[in-house]
């Protein structure tokens, strides 16, 4: 999920993230676009059997429930399989951490560039959905015009990613980075750092050339627009890129091209007024760090190589 945010676009210089090949345990299936009404919960463990309940305020204690705004449509991070339930990275991470809290993390299904809107607006409790922490969205700031747009949030850094091009299997060969975009249309998630990158990559061609973006409420739909010939290339976070080439179509779908670049953290975004829920979700996710279990999910996923050592707070760039 591409990325999925609004990452600076500053930063040209390719580099490799050290995110892993997926390797997706069970046979979770790719489903269609997800609707934005639905809800899904993970179960989390019972509160008395959770040693940092205590950390959380009040208010969610007494709900048990945190709310979460995602974007349920971005395998292999969040996604609905066979049976309409929600599945992937976060939602695992959320249960281990509910585990620790003794509070159900309860995921809502919504648009990913609607999140911060909703979180703001007080429709969820944090937003986790493959969502890059960046200085920009830390201040509020929209990254197309630098104007202030809101208070911004803090984010509660939990993995590492790249973003990846990715093309029709065996077809638009020349295409290895990004400057290969040039006179080509790109499909991308609304909202995405793809969408950054692919903006900021036209402005460079030349000899009238430019880059035709097409963006999509999710990444699911891009795909399908791509796979149908209607674009030269697509581009994702590389989990979700990577994902989709190992599973669509059974691998004969699509295939990567040349590097991931603009590595950077995932993170939880919460609002900057509720600092207490921020740090209980800190100590959460050190928690699962240090008992095994972020280790365990990472690795039932093949995303091992994009784990952290450590919760970190706002290390966005």
């Amino acid at each position: 999920m591409t990325a999925r945010t609004t990452r600076r676009t500053t930063a040209a210089r390719s580099r490799l993230a050290v995110v892993g090949s997926i390797a997706v345990a069970g046979a979770l299936i790719l489903t269609g676009c997800g609707d934005q009404t639905d809800s899904n919960s993970e179960s989390s463990g019972s509160k008395s059997a959770a040693p940092l309940a205590d950390k959380l305020p009040q208010a969610i204690r007494d709900k048990g429930v945190i709310k979460v705004g995602s974007d349920i449509a971005y395998a292999p991070v969040e996604f609905k399989d066979d049976s309409g339930k929600t599945v992937g990275i976060d939602p695992d991470l959320a249960a281990a951490m509910g585990k620790q809290l003794g509070v159900t993390f309860q995921f809502e299904n919504g648009t990913f560039d609607s999140l911060i809107t909703g979180l703001r607006s007080k429709r969820y409790d944090i937003a986790m959905s493959a969502m890059t922490d960046t200085k920009d969205r830390q201040e509020g700031i929209d990254s197309d015009t630098g104007k202030k747009v809101g208070e911004g949030v803090d984010f509660v850094d939990y993995f590492t990613a790249g973003v990846s091009i990715y093309t029709q299997k065996g077809k638009n060969t020349d295409i290895k980075t990004w400057s290969d975009l040039c006179g080509k249309k790109i499909v991308v998630q609304r909202g995405t750092v793809s969408e950054d990158l692919a903006k900021a990559e036209a402005k460079k061609c030349s000899g009238g050339k430019t880059i035709t973006i097409e963006a999509f409420d999710n990444d699911q739909q891009a795909q399908t627009r791509l796979r149908a010939g209607g674009a030269a290339a697509g581009s994702s976070d590389f989990p979700v890129a990577a994902y989709a080439v190992k599973t669509s179509g059974g691998g004969n779908d699509f295939q990567l091209v040349g590097e991931q670049v603009e590595a950077a953290p995932y993170g939880i975004a919460v609002a900057k007024t509720n600092t207490q829920l921020r740090d209980a979700l800190k100590a959460a996710l050190d928690a699962i760090i240090e008992n095994g279990e972020y280790e365990k999910i990472v690795k039932k996923w093949g995303v091992e190589d994009g784990a952290v050592k450590e919760a970190t707070v706002n290390g966005g760039k």
